[in-house]
């Protein structure tokens, strides 16, 4: 016999079987996600996030949080008294500069994420891309006008090894990554953009899916003109709009770029100003952000 009147949460178990597809598909895969923008300084979206990932790690999948730190490095630098200068969109990065940017990522915005990963249990296990040679780099000098600049500690990735990440992740844990890696060269450490350390990872490891969170809705069809956001492109539609950018979208939109070439099967930048945008963006029909695929998911 069926009964008739409606149980007042049916709508929560319809809200759970619509997302059964998506469980499914991503059960036991790796997910990378890239936490910034104004998530990472809003205490209500922190928290959010927060239970997004951990709703994912409970959910079966595998999450794996990177995180710079740019607002809280500035405050910092400001209270040391470093003039905080940048060049070609990337932080020049001095000595002493670079010991307080240590001190940020490390010991501050990492220990705060990795103790609201921990209200929900003893999941977030903090590391940094010093760590077990996680992340190497050399010294990265970017061109303005064709001539090469010098931005101090500034990284370029050249190494990854993920053997850290991955015992933790077999371990049923959430690595929280710094974006700092160790220096190929010297002793030192380098700053590495998080955008680009996140989507290196993402490749290193076989992710599924890399998220990118950013202050914007996606990326717009023609800023600022309009604000219709691209819902999907392919690596090569995204490498032709590269160009055309604003300097803040591109390491994110290269990052998205480096991932799918590299064996990720769908890189996204969502906006983190949405509460749980991370769950929509996985678990829904219309999705939140701008999607891209390799090629040969659709035409080039």
């Amino acid at each position: 016999m069926t009964v008739t009147r409606k149980h007042t949460a049916l709508p929560k178990a319809q809200i759970l079987i619509e997302a059964l597809p998506w469980l499914t598909r991503h059960h036991g895969k790796t997910v990378v996600i890239k936490f910034g923008g104004n998530a990472m300084v809003d205490e209500e979206l922190k928290a959010a996030f927060a239970q997004d990932v951990v709703f994912l790690r409970h959910a079966g999948l595998k999450p794996v949080v990177v995180h710079g730190g740019g607002p809280q490095i500035s405050r910092a630098l400001e209270t040391h008294g470093i003039v905080s200068e940048f060049k070609a969109g990337l932080r020049v990065t001095t000595e002493d500069a670079m010991d307080v940017v240590r001190m940020v990522l490390a010991g501050q915005v990492q220990r705060e994420l990795v103790g609201l990963l921990n209200r929900h249990g003893p999941l977030a296990v903090g590391l940094t891309g010093e760590d077990a040679h996680t992340l190497t780099a050399t010294k990265h000098q970017p061109e303005i006008d064709g001539e090469p600049v010098d931005i101090g500690r500034v990284g370029e990735i050249t190494e990854i090894d993920t053997g850290a990440i991955e015992a933790l992740l077999a371990d049923g844990r959430i690595p929280v990554v710094s974006s700092i890696a160790r220096s190929q060269d010297d002793h030192h450490v380098y700053n590495v953009n998080a955008d680009t350390a996140a989507a290196a990872l993402a490749a290193a490891l076989g992710a599924e899916t890399l998220m990118v969170l950013t202050d914007v809705e996606g990326l717009y069809e023609d800023w600022p003109n309009s604000d219709e956001v691209i819902s999907r492109l392919t690596a090569s539609q995204l490498e032709k709009l590269l160009p055309e950018l604003s300097s803040g979208m591109v390491p994110k939109m290269e990052g998205c770029l480096h991932a799918v070439r590299g064996g990720v099967n769908t890189a996204r930048v969502i906006d983190g100003r949405v509460q749980h945008s991370i769950l929509l963006e996985i678990f829904t029909d219309e999705g939140i952000g701008t999607m891209v695929v390799p090629d040969e998911q659709g035409e080039s």
